[in-house]
């Protein structure tokens, strides 16, 4: 059985072209914990709330249920679900899940092929991060499942026999950073960060506004150059993109330091930095993709003049003070 190309066609709800990566998460979830304990049970009052959290962090903005993905994933032939009084799930209902102790697990099948391949895990676990999270999220996903994939993989995803390969691996366009980089003239479109180690730059990226992994092309109108820090907030949600191409700052975001009011609350209402003149900005149905699917919470309101008076001025104060001490 070709578990890659399974895995890379989970069967997904989908409606206006929205995100769903329910069963993604589950699937990530699942294998962080069979490579923790490949006998392991998954009980879903166990593993409500850590769900939970994974969908509030890696999911859409709308509120959702890990129930759903739970009971939906045995239809893709990867998960089976017991309850007390045996095999079968008791549908996608909390209350049912929750009093009919059920407990969730890779098929026996794909248990046994992960342990006969060991080197199928890391792979199975790649075709999910590609298809369905940016790159700037995998790292920070696998910590949140428990999953080691330096552990796991052994060898690049472009080695995936048949149709997986194609169904994980849209290809990319080895220009886009260029491009991208170029239009915004090598500088971060939020904030102006620049940095060069001799001839190269560092700390700076290319973004995609609409996720490379749900159809957003490589073009200039679908990206923006983001230094490494606003890059990863962009993608969680933290940033966004508003009308004039003003900056968004979620009104979730909580900063108290010096540098979170500096790099992210003083953000919000700024215009965007670039394009350089005669290249297109960053397209409306992009950023409109963006601000539905990714971006969490309303934004916050600009600082009025006055804040930004006194802000300023605290600024200049605390730097003087230093100026003074050294």
């Amino acid at each position: 059985m070709d578990w890659l190309d399974r895995v890379a066609k989970l069967r997904q709800w989908t409606n206006n072209e929205v995100r769903a990566p329910h069963k993604p998460l589950l699937l990530l979830y699942a294998l962080g914990s069979f490579q923790q304990d490949a006998d392991g049970e998954l009980r879903y009052s166990a593993v409500e709330e850590e769900l939970k959290r994974l969908l509030v962090e890696y999911g859409p903005p709308n509120p959702t249920t890990p129930a759903y993905p739970f009971h939906h994933l045995v239809s893709d032939g990867v998960w089976e679900v017991r309850t007390d009084r045996g095999h079968g799930s008791p549908g996608s209902g909390v209350r049912a899940l929750r009093s009919s102790g059920a407990t969730g697990r890779l098929v026996p099948e794909l248990r046994t092929a992960l342990a006969t391949e060991p080197s199928l895990l890391g792979r199975l676990a790649r075709v999910l991060l590609d298809i369905h999270f940016p790159p700037s999220l995998h790292t920070d996903l696998c910590e949140a499942v428990g999953l080691d994939l330096e552990l796991a993989e052994t060898g690049p995803v472009a080695g995936l026999p048949g149709g997986a390969d194609t169904a994980a691996r849209r290809q990319r366009d080895r220009r886009m950073r260029e491009l991208i980089l170029t239009a915004y003239e090598f500088q971060c479109a939020f904030c102006g960060f620049d940095g060069m180690l001799g001839a190269s730059t560092v700390g700076l990226e290319a973004a995609h506004v609409r996720w490379w992994s749900y159809d957003g092309p490589d073009d200039v109108d679908n990206g923006l150059c983001l230094c490494s820090l606003h890059h990863k907030l962009f993608d969680k949600g933290v940033l966004g993109l508003g009308e004039g191409h003003r900056i968004l700052v979620s009104q979730r975001f909580v900063g108290r330091s010096e540098a979170s009011k500096q790099h992210v609350l003083a953000l919000a209402g700024r215009p965007v930095i670039g394009p350089q003149s005669g290249l297109p900005p960053v397209a409306g149905r992009h950023r409109e993709w963006h601000a539905r699917q990714v971006f969490h919470g309303a934004p916050r309101k600009p600082a009025g003049r006055v804040e930004a008076l006194d802000e300023a001025l605290g600024s200049a104060v605390q730097e003087a003070t230093r100026a003074l001490n050294q």
